[in-house]
């Protein structure tokens, strides 16, 4: 695929005094790396890699303007001259790989993780136990002075741009919402108070750094809270901020503590493109539409409607850093796209670790996860083709090695396969996309269709047994009965499934199965349409914070769904941190009814039978779904050892979890590495 398939993405944009190289805006992300001992080192790496795979702008994590702006403890602050050497590296390292980085001054507010929390009022977010202390009228201006202080350290130590952080709820934000805001002085009450502070930031910012220098204002062009802005209030403030220095808009959707997704696998792609077009027709400053843009055709599509001028991609950046730089040179299916699972990325940084990527395990480890050529090239049999196997194949081909990939399915992917027929994961297809395309041109030999014998192995220098995972079966009497089925079948279609069903297990897949069943299938060209109705989101963005009247609405299921579960413990407990609650949310919203604390008792035409302590009770269901977990699946590797050969076990053939896709893919990077 030609370059040109892409115009609008590779053109520059000419700020006149700086040019952007291509319209590929890197937004801001939170990697934990700022809290390491050698973080500005790993972040100084972190930043030039995505430098080198030329996206036009690069937006680092938020430095806080002062010390009751810091998300937690061990955030960084940058408000002094001794601390300009330690970004100056940072910045360095990028413009070395000719890219260019934009500082985020991001003051957390009542976000923040620490006991000197402040806010325009005493109200605590629903996501934070702390209260704010409200801060008095000179506090405020002495904010502005430290919002100011903070742009021109960065412009001394080289950075080509600032973002002053207003979106998803932080500190300004909080000002210029009603939902935070109960102020009765000149900084709160009417719209133009509410304004106040993020105008008047912008107008110091502005005024110290002078005319040549890029300042971006985010700003929320969707609150999905109660109390928030309307879409009314929100062109007012982007014509305001226009008017005191803004250069560019870049946009955010929804507050952290919205209850409506806003980035997850379950937002269609460019879902909120919608609400940025009122701030197209307001102002004339160039405008980033973000959230859900993880592919070169949606991202062309969204700058060539004219509705922004750039896009930022995030999380597309974790998952792969060189994505602007294959747009450029023609090799989009090389991309390895964003599914926007979350696994490794915000759900690491909400348990305080170091983020990375489940698609791309080198993110935020590119000074710890190193690739050499191999000293020697040798032959290697990989026997499995989901995560583990594919990603083993890959690092160890890229390395210089002989790969041949056995796969007795007919098609990659493995339980991955799987996860993609789920309505809300149907990215998945996108990383399947991706290995077929490195399977080919890194010359791995594909085998599928064949059932590897201990005998087909002979004459290979390294043996990888990937073989994944089957699902458990478990001892209840009856289980052979016809309305039985595996989730494998289910989700294929190998067995039909009735209008009443069981669900046997309430871990991750048992989650998925309920969510597979009871959703209406809908049309491509309809998803949006019907996200947006499903979580009573106004696409005019009307009212306080962008709601339709009634809020977020009941589902109506294709299906009648029990769930069922042997611990007595409140279900969804495995799921994903900023993930989980979205199909806990879906699943209450469709009426799915939910067992814990059962005894199986047995299966048979009355329907499946269980106990909960004395009592004893009949479900009639036309099916039941086993979703009871995984067993590894390592016949071939136990063959192998006791022959007296040697091979690497790897994956869910060595550690079965539900689905568990991060550690296949990372465990089988690593091994790829040594190998």
């Amino acid at each position: 695929m030609s370059s040109n398939a892409y115009p609008h993405l590779v053109k520059p944009l000419d700020f006149g005094f700086i040019t952007l190289r291509n319209r590929v805006f890197m937004g801001s992300m939170h990697t934990r790396l700022e809290d390491e001992p050698d973080g500005m080192a790993r972040l100084a790496a972190f930043y030039a890699e995505r430098a080198r795979g030329e996206a036009g702008l690069i937006v680092t994590g938020g430095f806080s303007p002062n010390e009751e702006g810091l998300l937690g403890p061990a955030g960084r602050v940058f408000n002094r001259s001794d601390q300009i050497p330690e970004h100056r590296s940072m910045v360095d390292a990028v413009h070395q790989a000719d890219g260019k980085l934009c500082m985020q001054i991001l003051h957390a507010g009542r976000y923040a993780k620490h006991d000197r929390i402040v806010g325009p009022s005493n109200i605590r977010s629903p996501i934070n136990p702390r209260i704010p202390r409200p801060l008095s009228s000179d506090e405020v201006t002495q904010v502005i002075e430290d919002y100011a202080q903070c742009a021109v350290l960065a412009r001394e130590a080289g950075y080509d741009a600032v973002e002053i952080m207003g979106s998803e709820g932080y500190f300004l934000h909080q000002f210029f919402a009603p939902r935070s805001n109960q102020r009765t002085d000149e900084w709160g009450g009417s719209l133009a108070n509410r304004m106040r502070l993020p105008v008047e930031v912008t107008k110091r910012v502005r005024a110290r750094l002078g005319s040549d220098f890029l300042i971006v204002y985010r700003i929320s062009i969707l609150d999905l809270v109660e109390g928030g802005n309307s879409g009314e209030e929100i062109v007012a403030l982007a014509r305001e901020l226009e008017a005191a220095g803004a250069n560019m808009l870049n946009t955010g959707i929804g507050w952290h503590d919205a209850p409506v997704p806003t980035i997850a696998y379950a937002v269609p792609r460019a879902a909120w493109q919608f609400a940025i077009r009122p701030l197209r027709q307001a102002v004339e400053i160039p405008l980033v539409l973000s959230n859900r843009i993880n592919t070169p055709e949606v991202a062309e599509a969204v700058i060539a409607s004219g509705d922004a001028d750039m896009v930022s991609m995030a999380r597309p950046m974790l998952a792969d850093a060189h994505f602007a730089r294959k747009v450029r040179e023609g090799r989009a299916d090389e991309i390895n796209t964003c599914i926007a699972c979350n696994q490794a990325c915000l759900d690491y940084i909400f348990r305080d670790q170091v983020c990375s990527c489940l698609v791309n395990p080198y993110a935020c480890h590119e000074t710890v996860l190193t690739q050499a050529p191999a000293p020697a090239r040798k032959k290697i049999a990989i026997v499995g083709a989901g995560p583990a196997g594919l990603a083993t194949a890959i690092a160890a081909a890229e390395r210089g090695h002989a790969v041949t990939l056995f796969e007795a399915g007919d098609d990659i992917g493995g339980q991955f396969n799987l996860a993609r027929r789920i309505p809300a994961k149907r990215e998945f297809n996108e990383t399947l996309r991706y290995y077929r395309t490195m399977l080919r041109k890194h010359g791995v030999a594909l085998r599928l269709g064949v059932r590897t014998e201990s005998s087909d192995l002979a004459g290979f220098d390294e043996i990888v047994i990937a073989t994944g995972v089957s699902g458990r079966t478990p001892a209840i009497p009856g289980i052979d009965h016809p309305t039985v089925l595996s989730y494998t079948e289910a989700l294929t279609g190998a067995k039909p499934v009735g209008r009443r069903v069981a669900i046997i297990g309430m871990g991750g897949i048992g989650y998925d199965m309920a969510e597979f069943l009871c959703t209406p299938p809908v049309a491509e060209g309809e998803r949006i349409r019907v996200f947006l109705e499903h979580w009573g989101v106004d696409p005019e963005n009307r009212g306080p914070g962008g709601f339709l009247p009634g809020g977020i609405p009941k589902l109506q299921p294709a299906r009648e769904v029990t769930m069922l579960q042997r611990k007595s413990e409140r279900p969804g407990g495995t799921l994903g941190l900023t993930t989980g609650w979205v199909l806990k949310s879906e699943i209450a919203r469709y009426g799915v009814r939910q067992v814990v604390g059962v005894s199986y008792e047995k299966i048979d035409d009355q329907g499946l039978h269980y106990r909960i302590q004395d009592q004893h009770h009949v479900l009639p269901v036309d099916s039941i779904v086993i979703c009871a977990g995984q067993e590894s699946v390592r016949g071939l590797y136990d063959e192998l050892v006791a022959a007296g050969r040697r091979a690497h076990l790897v994956g869910g053939a060595s550690k079965a979890a539900e689905l568990d896709a991060l550690y296949a893919i990372r465990e089988g990077t690593q091994l790829g590495l040594r190998l």
